[in-house]
């Protein structure tokens, strides 16, 4: 197995799928976002929202659990390539992160991640950074959410 076909270098991955409740949202928001519009519903519907809606760190806090549990899902399959198994690092960091249309009380959201590239770090021997694309969007097909990321991916 190539290191391309581990990563699925261009492939859109589905991470999964998760509906956002009214619950969720404000018990999110009263910790990491206490606008009124994600606590509280006459308060949404009085802004420009218009109804309940999911904080946008609440959207990308999802999107990395479902993330990370298909990086388990990678983890637990047999490696079959040359070497040690590849083994994923933290994260640099990420950029143009854009929350393009509000998530809702009720919205469901499929989150996915499609590996760009990869390249050897030469501070870091042994280690390739990979360029990602991040997605989420809503079941009528609508972008709710994008951002450029990188991680660090131990080859040896």
């Amino acid at each position: 197995m190539s290191l391309d076909v581990f990563l699925r270098l261009g492939e859109t991955v589905h991470l999964g799928t998760h509906t956002f409740s009214a619950e969720e949202i404000k018990r999110f928001a009263a910790q990491y976002d206490p606008q009124p519009f994600h606590l509280d519903e006459e308060a949404a519907r009085q802004s420009l929202f218009g109804r309940l809606c999911a904080s946008g760190w609440h959207t990308c806090a999802m999107w990395m659990r479902y993330n990370l549990r298909e990086l388990e899902r990678t983890a637990a399959r047999p490696w079959e390539g040359e070497g040690p198994r590849p083994q994923f690092g933290p994260s640099p960091g990420f950029s143009n992160l854009k929350w393009l249309k509000p998530v809702y009380a009720g919205d469901t959201i499929t989150f996915t991640r499609t590996a760009l590239s990869h390249r050897p770090l030469a501070s870091r021997p042994g280690w390739r950074l990979v360029s990602l694309q991040a997605g989420a969007v809503k079941d009528d097909g609508e972008a709710v959410l994008s951002f450029d990321n990188a991680v660090l991916l131990k080859v040896s």
